[in-house]
């Protein structure tokens, strides 16, 4: 993968591998003896390749794939391991050594490969990975693997949020940016990781003070490779199409109304993908970076007359404001639509403090700490003094206690959290989940933290509802039930940026032996592998092994993660 301004010569290397666990074990268990195989479909750049690659690492296996040049060949994509001409049965016998086949890009094969594909499937005695892009159509031999059920299909999902997030943290954004590139790239990692090369090279990327991070702020950079990822779809478009796609680029972030552009090349577009039409017949561009690569694109006399006039945001600002107030004073804070502040931020802009403070809080009680403090930085930015921003700020990235929550119905909900929920019974609002888990934690109930757990979930609080599953782990009596519990708990745990408060402390340590337990309690205290093997009189190799044992049970890559995971108290925050 290279832009413009990267040496051919030097590929950069691959990310590491994150997020899709249940996807990988998936694989895995499809390409174990025995088992068929699975095909896996998605659009291209979601990750099919990789995960595949993955699935397979450390085994032996052959692999074959698709391309357009070899589409006109019989058995193009096999001819590195076929001798020569051959027919479809003695290709099938040539075959029968491998055990193991990759087929990467399955879509462009050419018919023979197809069908010798499917008559591997067909025989079973070779195990087949399959990973075919669904933006175009298979050949009839591919898709019968699946429609015919000789295999397993898995649509793979798009990375969600948090996974781009660690999959860029050794790029040192902040989270506001890895918002945006999540939604500009819209799971595609290719194009993600065109576009972070081409912040890097354009000196985009400007640190945060304070933190260590770095910000996106302004236009994305059009480098060739960013777009050759978007124009395709854009060059399939007729004269119409494209005229009305212009026009939509130049009036963003605001929506044009239907009726004012040419209705059946709207209609091809929507059926396309191109555009989206809300229920009052407001039409934007359906890609994020479709906008800026057709502004790019546009000659100057064609600019200058649809050029962009001022956008006079504020109204819209204060409307998104009030709908975000609104949803705290009921106690839900899932996701709504926010376009405007986030056109705002990208753009540089400055952002009101009042908005930032509410955007921050509302992003603080979903869970999402880092992103709360760099909502309330970019209020700061423009007024320093601010206290709803200072304080927003404190409670995200400060010691437990540090900073109380002006809110009364957050304050007392606290208690609940860190365990004493008497104070908070009958003072919390009648019926409401605050409320509901109050009750459920002053009886002891397991089952009832666990339905609270699910109702603060359901209503986006992600900290507090993995809080109290795992305070049901606690409450539960039968060891099924209270491990059930505490694997939702990390599950929601994880989404929760680390956060890390004392109901999660040592969440996870009943999950392991006394022996791993032991070793990961002095491993998160800081100890290496050898002050750890000399402390209890072990080998080295000994304690790497229930180290390793360790991380596989408690799902981290290694040391980082352990302190939060661990009852270490002077590490916690809020």
């Amino acid at each position: 993968m290279r832009t413009d301004e990267q040496d051919a010569s030097t590929p950069a290397p691959p990310w590491p591998f994150t997020g899709r666990t249940d996807e990988l074990e998936l694989v895995r268990g499809a390409s174990a003896a025995g088992r068929p195989g699975i095909v896996v479909t998605g659009p291209a750049g979601r990750g099919k390749t990789r995960l595949i690659t993955e699935a397979v690492r450390g085994t032996d296996h052959a692999r074959v794939t698709g391309t357009p040049e070899a589409r006109g060949l019989p058995f193009g994509a096999f001819a590195p391991l076929l001798p020569g001409t051959l027919s479809l049965h003695q290709a099938v016998r040539a075959l029968s050594g491998v055990r193991l086949l990759i087929v990467d890009d399955a879509q462009l094969l050419d018919e023979a490969s197809a069908a010798l594909v499917h008559q591997l499937a067909v025989h079973g005695r070779t195990r087949l990975l399959v990973a075919a892009a669904d933006e175009v159509p298979a050949p009839g031999a591919v898709s019968r693997l699946w429609t015919g059920e000789l295999l397993p299909r898995l649509a793979l999902a798009p990375l969600s949020r948090e996974d781009t997030a660690r999959l860029l943290a050794g790029a040192a954004l902040e989270p506001l940016t890895v918002g945006r590139l999540h939604r500009a790239c819209r799971s595609d990692l290719r194009l993600l990781r065109d576009l972070v090369t081409g912040l890097d090279a354009s000196g985009r990327l400007t640190p945060v003070p304070g933190t260590g991070e770095r910000a996106w702020r302004g236009a994305p950079p059009v480098t060739p490779a960013v777009r050759e990822r978007l124009a395709p779809a854009l060059e399939r478009t007729g004269p119409g199409e494209r005229d009305a796609l212009e026009r939509l680029a130049f009036a963003e972030p605001r929506p044009l109304p239907a009726d004012g552009l040419d209705l059946d090349a709207l209609e091809r577009l929507e059926a396309d993908g191109l555009v989206d039409v809300d229920d009052q017949g407001a039409v934007t561009l359906a890609h994020p970076l479709h906008g800026p690569v057709l502004r790019a694109a546009a000659g100057r006399l064609r600019a200058r007359r649809l050029g962009r006039a001022p956008f006079a945001y504020g109204p819209a600002l204060a409307a998104e404001q009030r709908l975000l107030a609104g949803r705290l004073e009921r106690l839900d804070v899932r996701t709504v639509p926010t376009p405007v502040g986030e056109w705002l931020v990208a753009e540089g802009g400055p952002l009101p403090a009042g908005y930032a403070a509410v955007r921050a809080r509302f992003a603080r009680l979903r869970g999402e700490l880092r992103e709360a403090a760099a909502w309330a930085r970019e209020g700061l930015r423009e007024a320093p003094g601010d206290t709803g921003c200072r304080t927003e700020l404190a409670l995200a990235e400060g010691e437990p206690g540090e900073t109380a929550d002006p809110d009364d119905v957050h304050a007392l909900y606290g208690a609940v959290r860190l365990g004493a929920p008497r104070e908070a019974v009958g003072r919390l609002p009648a019926g409401s989940v605050f409320a509901r888990h109050a009750e459920a934690l002053a009886r002891g109930d397991g089952t009832a933290l666990d339905r609270a757990a699910q109702a603060l979930a359901g209503r986006g609080f992600l900290l507090y509802a993995a809080e109290a599953h795992a305070q049901a782990a606690r409450a539960h009596r039968d060891p099924r039930a209270a491990r059930l519990s505490r694997i939702r708990a990390v599950a929601l745990a994880r989404r929760c940026e680390g956060a890390r408060t004392p109901a999660l402390t040592g969440l996870l340590l009943g999950e392991l032996t006394a022996r791993q337990r032991q070793i990961v309690a002095l491993a998160a205290a800081g100890l290496s592998n050898r002050e750890i093997a000399e402390k209890l009189t072990l080998s080295v190799r000994t304690v790497g092994n229930h180290l390793y044992g360790a991380y596989t049970r408690l799902g981290t890559a290694g040391r980082g993660t352990l302190p939060w995971l661990v009852d270490v108290p002077e590490r916690e925050t809020a």
